[in-house]
């Protein structure tokens, strides 16, 4: 379990995100064109998966839009955003923002997401959403990094998601 800060107050999750080094959990998600997606879509492809509460989260949509960014010129990473939000929402924000690096995965059919990656929260106000957090995949589904974000206002350290792959971000590209 790991304990998270949200309006100043911690909180806890259930159980912790995958080792670092074990196989990732499969899942089961859903995304903007309404299509089930498991792990199996992004067969031989490395991926960094972004877990939070909501799209609609003012840091949460921050973070998608630098994760677009910075994955421009790496067609070989699957970068993923997944949150509990209707397929809808994600559609809504990436016609907005004209996103084109990342796939946005609901987790509406698949409850048991949040319990297999460690993210559910499980009291306070955001009780039954994700916790912040980055979970970074070799090609053949091994976790190689991941992170908690403690605070769910905070921003994830892109810098270390790229560089468990081997990608080296420069500070100038990161927004504020």
């Amino acid at each position: 379990m790991a304990e998270i800060i949200f309006d100043g107050n911690a909180y806890h999750t259930y159980g912790g995100l995958p080792a670092v080094g074990s196989r990732a959990p499969d899942m089961s998600l859903v995304n903007t064109r309404l299509q089930t997606v498991t792990l199996a879509n992004f067969m031989g492809r490395r991926k960094i998966m972004f877990i939070f509460p909501s799209i609609d989260s003012p840091s949460c949509a921050k973070s998608a839009l630098v994760f677009n960014q910075l994955a421009e010129g790496h067609a070989d990473i699957a970068l993923i955003i997944v949150s509990y939000d209707l397929p809808f929402a994600h559609g809504r924000f990436f016609k907005e923002h004209e996103l084109t690096n990342v796939e946005g995965l609901s987790a509406i059919r698949h409850e048991g997401f949040g319990e297999n990656y460690g993210v559910l929260i499980t009291e306070g106000p955001l009780k039954g959403m994700f916790a912040c957090a980055v979970v970074v995949l070799d090609e053949n589904d091994t976790v190689v990094h991941t992170e908690q974000v403690r605070d769910i206002g905070k921003s994830p350290d892109f810098a270390a998601a790229f560089k468990a792959l081997g990608i080296t971000i420069d500070p100038d590209e990161l927004e504020d």
